[in-house]
């Protein structure tokens, strides 16, 4: 283990936790300094938003801290239940089911909906937590190339599973695009495939705070939708939204839901406030929408490197190696901007980058500030 911890050093790809003190926000102090932060996925400021810490003052005299119990003994709160039927009519889904986590409900729906005579199918950018629970669920494992939707074709037409899930990010995490939706439930309507959306940083931001489903995606049968609620919801946890008779069949057979304690009510009774807050969000998601004009605008010709095509909050700035990219987050730490520096194996080798994530909590003088810093590290 210390060899290997030695070579990660070497390599530049130690890392470390920062330690935060205080609410999460656009300006934060870390590990002692304050900066301004561009590095959380708290897309809409929602995180110490005074109307959700009130939320959790009122729930916590209600039903104080711990769930004490699965959700199938006695730990399925009202709260829980409540967010699920609110969280279902706002993403126009039958049904929905609370996990604890993102990650926890990718397991849960992957290991139970395809079995080892199934196929999944799975584009190379999706997310770990989708990789992980492709390979536990036994079942064959397809990955096509990014957003290649000819490949994902091919490996359709070739199948003989008789069970097959297209799964996807639907907002990538790393390169901030977006998945064709419409264009990918096409294939899974042809080749009678479920259609898999993990939608955990277009939840909130895109269409409305409704997320990246569109129109058709909401009425299709096939679809299973799963925002992550810990990003731009700023509390914790995920819910995945389908046909009814999909979540009956997970509350039965999820192993992640059915065996493991709820999550605190107190969370659920904060959800429905940041329900409340996102589908009022308009303005929230209209200053986030000019911080990425803004910062576009400002990083065009940088010398530095250059920004990925995204129209979402995740811009990142493409650099290649991970020592520079290393050397430049330092760089911009120095002078108050807290920026990560994205490397290997997050991202394909040579492909190391500057992650920088947008809130409506930024001022256009933060967004200033950042571009001001990279064009003189240039």
């Amino acid at each position: 283990m210390q060899q290997g911890l030695e070579a990660l050093k070497a390599d530049h790809l130690e890392r470390r936790r920062r330690l935060l003190d205080g609410a999460q926000g656009a300006h934060v102090t870390i590990d002692g300094q304050r900066v301004v932060s561009f590095c959380s996925n708290d897309y809409l400021g929602l995180a110490a938003e005074p109307a959700l810490v009130a939320a959790a003052h009122v729930a916590l005299d209600a039903c104080g801290v711990g769930a004490g119990a699965a959700h199938l003994i006695t730990g399925h709160h009202r709260f829980h239940h409540d967010f699920e039927a609110a969280f279902a009519r706002f993403v126009g889904k039958p049904a929905a089911l609370l996990f604890s986590t993102g990650y926890l409900a990718n397991l849960g729906v992957l290991t139970t909906l395809v079995s080892r005579q199934g196929e999944l199918f799975g584009d190379k950018l999706n997310h770990a937590s989708l990789v992980d629970a492709a390979q536990l669920s036994g079942a064959s494992l397809t990955r096509y190339r990014h957003n290649d939707l000819v490949q994902l074709e091919g490996q359709l037409a070739a199948s003989t599973a008789q069970d097959k899930i297209i799964a996807t990010d639907l907002v990538f995490s790393m390169d901030g695009d977006i998945a064709p939706v419409d264009a990918l439930l096409d294939l899974a309507e042809r080749y009678d495939a479920w259609l898999y959306l993990d939608d955990a940083h277009g939840f909130g931001v895109l269409n409305d705070g409704r997320g990246g489903m569109t129109d058709r995606a909401r009425a299709s049968d096939r679809v299973i939708y799963l925002a992550t609620l810990g990003k731009a919801a700023g509390v914790a946890g995920a819910a995945v939204a389908a046909h009814a008779s999909v979540i009956d069949w997970l509350i039965q057979k999820a192993r992640p839901y059915i065996y493991t304690t709820a999550s605190p009510p107190l969370l659920a009774a904060c959800l429905l406030e940041s329900l409340r807050q996102i589908e009022a969000g308009d303005a929230r998601r209209e200053r986030l929408r000019s911080h990425i004009a803004q910062l576009r605008q400002g990083l065009a010709g940088l010398r530095l490197g250059s920004l990925m095509p995204s129209a979402t909050p995740i811009q990142p700035l493409l650099i290649g190696a991970n020592a520079d990219a290393v050397r430049l987050s330092q760089a911009l730490l120095q002078r108050g901007l807290l920026v990560p520096a994205i490397r290997t194996p997050t991202v394909p080798i040579n492909t190391a980058r500057l992650r920088i994530t947008l809130s409506a909590a930024h001022s256009a003088d933060d967004v200033a500030q950042l571009v001001e810093a990279l064009h003189v590290v240039a």
